[in-house]
């Protein structure tokens, strides 16, 4: 049954002093008190972060209701100390039907009651919320990689929890790492999102401190040629360039979304599009600004990435599961390697995954609505290959090597790409000892080959 949207109002201590008959009685069954609590967590948490933010959230979410469950599309609003709620939808169906969202809503209950600060990311785990006071830069991170923010740690099996949760789609508590900063040692937990045809949609976190911030490390100015200057003069700079872009297009960002999702009512349809159009330039704008602090990172003449020993097919398996859902949207299959499947190879964990991901993503961005992607690993001589196969457009022979030049893009108005990312890809790869390659021709797709020195027989 559909009811009429119905309103409410929370205090400072988020007691429900205002309420229509409706809300109310959700409230008394859910087992609270006249004037106390809100005693519906599903509502109550987006009151909280809409608060905690100091921003319009509105969100759709499932409360169960004695032997159903009800989906309804909360907006709440902070007023002065307090939070005003609109809920419209009051959708009931029975509570077996709901039972994986319902699960998820709360184990996020679960995990947040001991959290220090919360965070929200979108599907291509790039934060969406953030608590205020976690860093002092926060709101120029919101639209920025969760890593922007937190130096990932493995655990002592070599893995991320966060890489395995995303490609099991599950719950994660055990993923340690460090704010950037010296904010000091975080351990992350997080639930899946979903959105409404099923497809992960991104993760609802929070963090506990495991240790102390650190005092900041002052680098020597030494008489050697000036390397350490330099080095906190280039630092220095990347600093000031994430302040003078990331700022304003966050905001601008935020704004354009704030009108594409309608939350303060309904809109023209073309100017729904027109944000959703600034929206993506503005996102765009980010991600070139991303390639230009990692390419200060990747040009300074001390950049050596962390070679170690990994398995090159499992980081392909995790960088086709973090593109799957941007697969699944255009229609495009990825075939990659079976789950038993190992390469080890010498490398930097995190810097190869990011190879991956870019050469990935471009494939999939490239290919044709229900064509495929092949991923495949192999042995080459005394180096590991991992072949990117797609059915796109293909590329003349003679734009190979300028593909990976500097803000070469080969199609400039399909908004697409900084020009930066294959540059960065293969420099990185380079580093690492090993190299990307490509071969294609027009109309016939195209294969990029990444290789990384393989482990031999009885190497450590």
């Amino acid at each position: 049954m559909m009811m009429a949207p119905i309103h409410g109002r929370l205090d400072r201590d988020f007691r429900l002093v205002e309420a229509d008959a409706a809300l109310e009685g959700l409230h008394l069954r859910a087992g609270g008190l006249a004037g106390g609590v809100l005693a519906v967590p599903q509502v109550a948490s987006i009151a909280r972060l809409a608060r905690r933010l100091g921003i319009v959230v509105s969100r759709g979410v499932i409360a169960a209701d004695g032997e159903t469950d009800l989906e309804l599309w909360v907006r709440a609003e902070p007023q002065g100390e307090g939070v005003a709620l609109a809920i419209a939808g009051w959708t009931a169906r029975p509570a077996a039907d709901s039972f994986p969202a319902t699960t998820i809503d709360r184990e996020h209950d679960f995990i947040r009651a001991s959290a220090d600060w919360l965070w929200e990311t979108d599907d291509a785990l790039k934060i969406t919320a953030l608590s205020p006071g976690v860093v002092p830069s926060r709101e120029s991170l919101l639209g920025q990689p969760l890593t922007k923010l937190v130096t990932l740690r493995e655990n002592e099996a070599g893995v991320l929890p966060i890489l395995d949760a995303i490609a099991t789609q599950r719950r994660f508590d055990d993923q340690e790492g460090e704010l950037r900063e010296g904010g000091g040692g975080v351990r992350l937990s997080a639930v899946p999102i979903f959105d409404a045809a099923g497809r992960f949609a991104g993760l609802r976190g929070a963090a506990v401190a495991i240790s102390p911030p650190s005092a900041p490390v002052l680098l020597p100015v030494t008489d050697s040629g000036g390397t350490s200057v330099d080095r906190v003069q280039a630092e220095a700079f990347g600093r000031r360039l994430d302040t003078a872009l990331r700022d304003p297009l966050d905001r601008i960002i935020a704004s354009a979304e704030h009108i594409r999702a309608q939350a303060d009512g309904p809109l023209r349809r073309d100017y729904a599009n027109y944000a959703a159009d600034i929206a993506a330039a503005g996102r765009h704008l980010l991600a070139l600004v991303d390639d230009l602090v990692d390419l200060q990172a990747i040009e300074r003449p001390d950049f050596a990435p962390a070679i170690e020993r990994l398995d090159i097919a499992d980081a392909v398996r995790r960088a086709a599961g973090l593109l799957g859902g941007r697969a699944a949207d255009r229609g495009v299959r990825i075939d990659r390697p079976a789950a038993d499947e190992a390469l080890p190879v010498q490398g930097d964990f995190r810097r190869a995954l990011q190879v991956l991901v870019n050469i990935i993503g471009n494939a999939v961005r490239h290919s044709p609505e229900g064509g495929a992607v092949w991923l495949r690993c192999e042995r080459q001589g005394s180096y590991a290959a991992v072949t990117v196969a797609d059915q796109g457009r293909g590329i003349d022979p003679a734009d190979h090597e300028r593909i990976f030049e500097k803000f070469e893009r080969l199609q400039p108005g399909d908004g697409a790409g900084t020009g930066l990312g294959l540059y960065i890809a293969r420099r990185l790869a380079r580093a690492m000892g090993g190299d990307l390659t490509v071969e294609s021709q027009l109309g016939q797709g195209a294969r990029f080959t990444f290789t990384l020195p393989a482990v031999e027989p009885g190497q450590g």
